[in-house]
């Protein structure tokens, strides 16, 4: 395959004239690797095309066949229609040839009823008058009787030469109107069957292009559906989470107000308050410290250490989802960018309804302080009254003392609801210290996010400068494909111009043979109809001199007839006495006439007979003239011998065709795979910087994110060192408790289960990074190879 490239190149650098001056660019193996593949792909598309139109030749063949049957029946229907019409001519002639034989018949009548007439001359002289006198009207009716039957006869011959010229006119017409509407309808048929197939192509292509764009359409679809599925599910969760805090928030509001209302309440009844209450403060004092002992410590930091763990699962699962997420929706990360802003403020707003809450409590703890210590003060007060009282009276009335145990009773059941308040109180100061812990790991989770995240940017960044190179190698091959398809678009042109004188020729000659075939069968038709005209003018000649003869004839025996007849009469019927008697000479001068005017009837009959002859003698001659002409145009049109000069021209032009046509091909083929090549690179440079636009878009998202993160993490700080001096101090209280400086079992557990939470989270990041990226397999590979040599030779 290499070298048909390299032989078609250099032949094709040859016909173009190329020096050795200029460069040509050469391909490596994968281009000529995707060049074969094109190549491959462009010979199946060929195939594929010849095949199609070898199926619409095969429709087309089937087509004109049919056309071809129908012309056949259209024929047969004529020569049909021709044969009904020969009949009623037949018809018609046997009809007049009855009516002439019935007057023959009626002439005979007559001469024998004459012949009886004459038999019986020797009746009465009346008879004869009125016999004589009935025969000259008889006389003047037959000569009418003739004229009629000759004015008629000339008028039927008139009629039948009309008659045949009109038929044999209608049915060239008729044949002329019928070959052109068919060759009208070959011309329209062919010039449909060109824009049908140029319309199938054209609809071919519309076809691919659009299954194409529906196959993407619903690759879009689909994710696009997915994607919405999931936002929904994210969603649901979101609008969970919100109605949770807002249920929450409003549970504390009411708590609130019902705080506010028992501190009103129990305002009032504060004041009553003596000794008892400063020993069961006291009491609870001790009870206090001793809930706050060192094993309640422990048990709680256990359980706490056990929640943080289950939400560090819980977080660590939401992380992996959430990265997956992160990694399939990029496009949909402004979406989710507003959610969390949206987030962010209900979450805000919960931090300060959280610190105002926080305020309200300390507020009211110092408030119950201020009224702890008045009570408390007021009791210390009435002690000393009512001490120095006993001291003066040295004796307690009983109504005081019921006074004073109804008021100690009371204060008791007083105390009792503040312990209850204070323990509600208790708990929910605990939730809140515990929503705080997990908002700060939250917040450590966001920053080694933030880590991931810059990670993923210089990968980002990496792959945007390694795009650019491909670009611009892909901008360097663009321009040498365009140079060559220049060169190749010039051979194209030139071939396509002598491609086009040829076609040209064949063509012409293809319309020469063409209009030939149409006026030999042209020719050929009008000679078959001049000679049918000529068959039946002679037909009748020969007919109307038959008759004419056999008239003749009839004539000359009737004129015998006459004489006798005449003979009779005059010896018959005499002229009577008084009339000039008519002479001989009269009557011979009038059939002298008579016979005179029939001569030159006959002479003129001949006359037309000898003409009629000459003109067939010349429509013969003329007829084989033209058979001569027409057989020496078909033996023109016969199949030119191997060892002529015409048939050795015509082979070399055939061979340069066949060449022509090959190097079109040839030429086509690679235009096409050019074609594809730079649509395919026109793709891929589209593409490239469809990702580099979105690369960009995600990195100023991105850094924004970081930016955030960073302000978050700043504010975190302060939190985190308030946490880490409270566990500082926590830990010093447990290792004053157990007598102990190093650190204790629980701590070690922690820093423990710390590690091994930064493991697990920095095990997934890089399984991420790599599932992300798999071309940093091997190089994850060979760092960690490094890593693990060097610590065995540590060890």
């Amino acid at each position: 395959m290499d070298s048909v490239s390299s032989r078609s190149t250099a032949s094709v650098l040859a016909e173009l004239r190329w020096d050795d001056g200029y460069a040509i660019p050469v391909a490596n193996a994968e281009n000529k690797a995707l060049e074969d593949e094109s190549l491959y792909k462009a010979r199946e598309n060929e195939i594929e095309t010849e095949q199609h139109f070898k199926a619409v030749a095969e429709r087309k063949c089937g087509r004109l066949k049919s056309d071809i049957k129908q012309l056949e029946d259209e024929i047969v229907s004529l020569r049909e229609k021709k044969n009904s019409q020969e009949n009623t001519i037949n018809k018609t002639t046997k009809k007049l040839e009855n009516l002439k034989q019935q007057m023959n018949c009626d002439e005979e009548v007559l001469e024998s009823w004459i012949k009886e007439s004459n038999r019986k001359d020797n009746d009465t002289i009346t008879i004869q008058k009125y016999a004589q006198q009935d025969e000259g009207k008889l006389g003047t009716l037959t000569l009418q009787v003739e004229k009629l039957t000759m004015e008629a006869n000339q008028k039927r011959r008139a009629l039948d030469n009309e008659f045949t010229e009109t038929i044999t006119a209608q049915l060239i017409k008729d044949i002329k109107q019928d070959i052109r509407e068919k060759e009208i309808l070959l011309k329209e048929k062919t010039s449909f069957l060109v824009n049908e197939t140029l319309n199938n192509m054209e609809y071919e292509k519309k076809i691919s292009s659009a299954e194409q764009e529906a196959t993407s359409l619903r690759n879009e679809y689909q994710t696009q559906d997915t994607y919405r599925v999931r936002l929904q599910d994210e969603l649901d969760a979101l609008k969970s989470t919100v109605d949770r805090t807002a249920a929450d928030l409003e549970s504390l509001r009411t708590q609130v107000t019902n705080l506010k209302k028992e501190i009103q309440k129990k305002q009032a009844r504060l004041s009553f308050l003596k000794e008892k209450n400063a020993s069961l403060t006291n009491k609870l004092k001790l009870v206090t410290e001793e809930t706050l002992s060192s094993e309640d410590k422990a048990l709680r930091m256990g359980e706490i250490l056990k929640e943080e763990e289950k939400i560090v699962k819980e977080k660590e699962t939401e992380m992996n989802q959430l990265k997956e997420l992160l990694f399939k929706k990029t496009q949909e990360l402004k979406v989710q960018k507003d959610k969390e802003k949206c987030v962010l403020a209900e979450i805000e707003g919960s931090r300060t309804s959280l610190k105002n809450l926080k305020n309200r409590l300390h507020r009211l703890d110092e408030d119950a302080l201020k009224q702890q210590e008045l009570i408390y003060n007021q009791d210390f007060y009435i002690q000393q009254v009512q001490r120095r009282l006993s001291r003066l009276e040295g004796e307690v009335n009983a109504d005081e003392k019921q006074v004073l145990e109804a008021k100690v009773a009371e204060l008791k059941k007083t105390l009792e609801e503040k312990k209850n308040v204070y323990d509600v109180l208790h708990v929910q100061h605990k939730k809140l210290q515990s929503d705080v812990h997990f908002i700060k790991r939250a917040m450590e989770k966001t920053g080694e996010e933030t880590n991931g995240m810059m990670i993923k940017i210089n990968e980002l960044n990496l792959f945007n400068e390694r795009s650019d190179q491909e670009l611009k190698k892909a901008k360097a091959i663009k321009q040498e494909m365009m140079v060559e398809d220049n060169l190749l678009k010039l051979e194209l042109n030139r071939l396509q111009d002598t491609l086009c004188s040829k076609t040209e020729k064949v063509l012409t000659l293809e319309k020469q043979k063409l209009q030939l075939k149409k006026a030999i069968a042209e020719r050929t038709e009008e000679i078959k109809i001049h000679k049918a005209m000529l068959d039946s003018q002679i037909r009748l000649v020969d007919q109307e001199r038959q008759r004419i003869s056999a008239e003749f004839q009839d004539r000359l025996n009737r004129i015998d007839k006459l004489r006798c007849r005449y003979e009779i009469l005059t010896v018959v019927m005499m002229p009577p006495e008084g009339e000039e008697e008519k002479t001989h000479t009269y009557y011979v001068i009038k059939a002298a006439q008579e016979k005179e005017a029939l001569q030159r009837e006959g002479d003129d009959l001949d006359a037309k007979i000898r003409k009629a002859e000459k003109e067939i003698v010349a429509l013969e001659n003329t007829l084989c003239v033209l058979n001569k002409c027409n057989s020496n145009y078909q033996n023109s049109f016969k199949e030119v011998t191997e060892t002529s000069e015409e048939y050795e021209e015509k082979l070399k032009l055939e061979e340069e065709k066949r060449v022509a046509d090959e190097k079109y091909r040839y030429k086509r083929r690679q235009i096409k795979e050019l074609q594809e090549n730079l649509q395919s690179m026109e793709k891929d440079f589209d593409i490239v910087l469809k990702q580099e636009a979105l690369f960009q878009e995600q990195k100023k998202e991105k850094e924004a994110l970081i930016l955030q993160l960073n302000k978050d993490i700043e504010e975190q700080k302060p939190k985190l060192e308030r946490v880490k001096k409270q566990c500082s101090r926590l830990s010093r209280e447990i290792q004053s408790l157990k007598k102990t400086k190093t650190e204790t079992q629980e701590e070690r557990d922690i820093d423990l289960r710390e590690l091994k939470s930064f493991n697990r989270t920095f095990d997934k990041l890089l399984a991420d990074v790599l599932e992300a990226n798999p071309d940093l397999t091997t190089a994850f590979q060979m760092y960690f190879h490094q890593i693990l040599q060097k610590r065995k030779f540590r060890l």
